[in-house]
């Protein structure tokens, strides 16, 4: 080897080292530049989702966001917008069985108080979808019970063992709360038939024709259809006592005291309202708090179709404007900057039971004053738990 290749040699031996050592020194800059960039989100992190985020329309009131999971057949848009899309899907569904109209309103009443008309991929133990069928009761697959137009049809023909609703005899005659009951067999049957002028509603926003005849038709002359407009359809059975059912007993704000004429009793209601709130909740109030205000009481509906109206049906002497002592058991009411406005029960101890507040078509027991920093509502003042035009 001559001077020359060892001149080579030591120059290509520089050039890997100076390449090494490039290397290297690029290697800690990058971890210098990465620990940069976690220590600047540290202290300037990036937004984060809030209630105001999860609303179309407005506080309490309008359509939230979806709730509906990221598995299965999943309709698209605000959740009144998904909702028409599962509504289409039940009632394409009936057609095709062949039934009428009023087979569709009764699915569409199931499955709003069942899963807010979403197609959850999760419920009560392993219960599914819309209609929350369970794969345990054979009503078919995961997949399957996710898949809309399957869990529609096992609703409406039956599955696995499991009857639906044709299977049910008479079930055109019977009210329409009762008629999903006997196919779903839930542990709260009487929260079926509260949904009804909703859906009527709603199938009128998809185009759905509630009318329309079927094969399964009502014997003539077999008298109208039984609805919770002529029959107390779905009422809970009044206690022994005074008038429109006598469980109510007396209410007292220190200086007046009334007499209270609710299926339940103070005591009764606020442990019920406990009991189906949090864990206990299902998850079929959405837009509902008027109606669960009443369904605490043991109503079947309040009768007055706002939040904020019934505040004026109740009596002059019942309103205590503005004042935040309620004793527990009364009705706090609010204006949220739209039509409805917002009811809850107080339950003692500054908190009310309430739905939507926490989570879309819940139940919780939260803070009263909740309602003003979260929605930005106006607190307008308490009644008893009177209901006058209640059934």
């Amino acid at each position: 080897m001559d001077e020359r290749e060892l001149m080579r040699g030591a120059v290509k031996a520089a050039g890997v080292v100076k390449k090494g050592a490039q290397l290297k020194f690029g290697a800690i800059a990058l971890v210098v530049f990465v620990v940069g960039l976690l220590l600047l989100g540290a202290f300037f992190p990036a937004g984060t989702a809030d209630a105001s985020d999860c609303e179309d329309s407005g506080p309490g009131t309008g359509n939230a966001s979806a709730i509906s999971d990221t598995s299965g057949g999943q309709a698209t848009g605000s959740l009144h917008q998904q909702q028409i899309q599962y509504a289409k899907i039940i009632d394409t569904a009936a057609r095709k069985a062949k039934l009428p109209g009023r087979a569709t309103l009764i699915a569409l009443m199931t499955a709003m108080q069942e899963s807010t008309m979403q197609n959850l991929d999760h419920g009560d133990r392993d219960s599914l979808g819309l209609f929350q069928q369970r794969p345990s009761m054979n009503w078919g697959t995961q997949q399957q019970i996710m898949t809309p137009s399957f869990a529609a049809e096992s609703f409406f023909l039956g599955r696995g063992g499991n009857p639906g609703l044709i299977s049910i005899l008479g079930w055109e005659r019977l009210p329409l709360g009762t008629a999903a009951q006997k196919v779903q067999k839930s542990g709260f049957p009487g929260l079926y038939s509260g949904h009804e002028t909703e859906m009527r509603k709603l199938a009128k926003d998809a185009g759905i024709d509630l009318e329309q005849s079927g094969s399964a038709t009502v014997p003539a002359g077999a008298g109208e259809p039984v609805t919770s407009e002529n029959n107390s359809c779905g009422a809970t059975p009044a206690a022994p006592g005074g008038a429109g059912g006598g469980a109510g007993g007396t209410f007292t704000d220190g200086t007046q005291t009334w007499q209270l004429t609710n299926p339940r009793s103070v005591n009764d209601a606020i442990a019920w309202a406990k009991t189906h709130s949090g864990l206990g909740s299902s998850p079929g109030w959405y837009q509902r708090c008027l109606a669960f205000t009443a369904i605490v009481y043991g109503w079947s509906f309040s009768g007055v179709d706002y939040a904020i109206d019934h505040y004026q049906v109740v009596p002059k002497d019942m309103r205590h404007d503005g004042d935040r002592h309620p004793p527990p058991g009364a009705l706090m009411y609010w204006t949220t900057g739209h039509r409805a406005g917002h009811i809850a029960v107080y339950v003692g101890n500054g908190k009310v039971a309430s739905n939507d507040i926490l989570r879309v078509g819940y139940i919780d027991v939260v803070p009263a004053e909740l309602f003003e920093s979260k929605w930005g509502a106006h607190y307008v003042g308490w009644t008893p738990p009177f209901f006058p035009r209640a059934g």
